[in-house]
């Protein structure tokens, strides 16, 4: 394992856990940026646990479970974590909400593919 991977899947580790946390509980500071934006997006605030926090914080266990000795678990969350990002995306994108909350689901897709392509499990050996 690398240490850019490992330093990369720990930051997306991190934030992903700390977003999801956040959006569960309903953590004050970030509602308040928050809630226009999924007014704007058409999002219900029910969502905010499932479809919005339980799979931020999944993809972090898989991500962990993936460091600690779980390699395609670890794989599966960060693919899974890069889907939920461009899906969060378009969910933007369709009704033109460039809020803060735009860029960071811009900022959050990055950690997600950079983990995923500096994943060992993937990495082919073309010395042959």
């Amino acid at each position: 394992m690398s240490t850019a991977y490992v330093v990369t899947a720990l930051v997306t580790t991190a934030a992903n856990t700390f977003s999801g946390v956040a959006a569960i509980t309903g953590f004050k500071p970030i509602m308040r940026t928050l809630r226009p934006a999924l007014q704007k997006a058409g999002v219900p605030e029910s969502w905010l646990i499932f479809p919005i926090g339980v799979p931020k914080a999944a993809g972090a266990i898989g991500l962990a479970l993936g460091l600690l000795g779980v390699p395609l678990v670890g794989t599966a969350a960060a693919a899974g974590l890069v889907l939920y990002f461009v899906c969060a995306l378009y969910t933007h994108l369709r009704v033109s909400d460039f809020s803060m909350q735009f860029y960071l689901a811009i900022v959050f897709l990055g950690l997600a593919v950079a983990t995923l392509a500096l994943d060992p499990t993937l990495v082919l050996d073309i010395r042959s």
